[in-house]
């Protein structure tokens, strides 16, 4: 993954661009809006009531911390990678996968000694809590990310040492949370946006089918086809401020496409899903579109 220059000053400018791409940044600058609109509007939220499953104590630098593991059927699942998979793409250390949770708000208890402590609440999907049950890895997995996302969310300072309790499920009392329930907009795809192919028909890479979409409006992620490729050997991807570029040493694809936004080049990631055969790309944005 790398930042690179990758278009010449002309091709910034939007009369070069042609209709498809015209097309598409209106369809991704509503779909921002849209975005922006459903996580203001409190109409479109839905309330749950997580069930409880495990309790993990751990501390701060202001005292115990006790973190209930709940779960919920309404909240999404994450996609269906085996271990081998997952353990690949950490190895890597890049961003591919996602656990949608559920980050509760802090609140006060008392601990089995009477004295005061914090306890939050984290939620994830039901058929993957009981599948992380099974696995160690999983569950090891999904507390690290539950701790790094309240320490991210409340600016906390969490001990990455933890001990789960063996006679409790969770501390305190688990509150109803509220999930966003619309469904992120999804943006038309991008197999025929502006992709200009100066190679001859016969013997020429492939175009692969590219979707994008936005998680939140200052991340976009992408999704690419890739189904005559087993992983990331020989995959080559430039990301520039807003411009995705994709080949492989064996010359079977190449995409070249505009994207009407400013992409932090930097803090994108990259990681190949072998199941799907597909390249997953999650784009932080510099500036939001308004």
């Amino acid at each position: 993954m790398s930042s690179s220059t990758l278009l010449e000053p002309e091709l910034r400018e939007a009369e070069t661009m042609g209709d498809e791409t015209t097309r598409f940044e209106e369809l991704l600058l509503q779909a921002s809006r849209e975005l922006q609109q459903a996580q203001a509007a409190t109409t479109e939220s839905t309330q749950i009531q997580p069930q409880p499953g495990f309790c993990i104590k751990t501390n701060s630098s202001e005292g115990k911390v006790f973190i209930n593991i709940c779960h919920s059927p309404s909240i999404p699942p994450p996609a269906d990678l085996t271990e081998d998979e997952l353990l690949q793409m950490l190895e890597e250390d890049q961003a591919g996968f996602r656990i949608p949770m559920s980050l509760g708000e802090p609140h006060a208890e008392l601990d089995a000694k009477g004295q005061g402590c914090t306890a939050y609440d984290v939620a994830v999907n039901s058929d993957f809590y009981r599948r992380m049950l099974n696995s160690d890895f999983l569950r090891e997995l999904v507390i690290t990310i539950a701790r790094e996302g309240l320490e991210d969310k409340y600016n906390l300072q969490l001990n990455p040492e933890w001990r789960m309790m063996k006679n409790r499920t969770f501390l305190g009392s688990i509150s109803q949370q509220n999930i966003r329930s619309k469904q992120r907009p999804r943006i038309q795809e991008l197999g025929n946006l502006h992709v200009p192919d100066s190679r001859g028909p016969e013997g020429s890479p492939e175009k692969p089918h590219l979707s994008l979409w936005l998680e939140a409006p200052d991340l976009l992620l992408a999704e690419i086809d890739l189904p005559k490729l087993d992983g990331t050997l020989g995959l080559l991807l430039e990301i520039g401020e807003n411009r995705l570029v994709m080949g492989d040493s064996q010359n079977l694809y190449h995409l070249d496409a505009y994207i009407p936004l400013r992409i932090n080049s930097e803090e994108s990631k990259a990681a190949f899903h072998q199941k799907r055969k597909q390249l997953m790309v999650a784009m932080p944005l510099l500036s939001v579109p308004s």
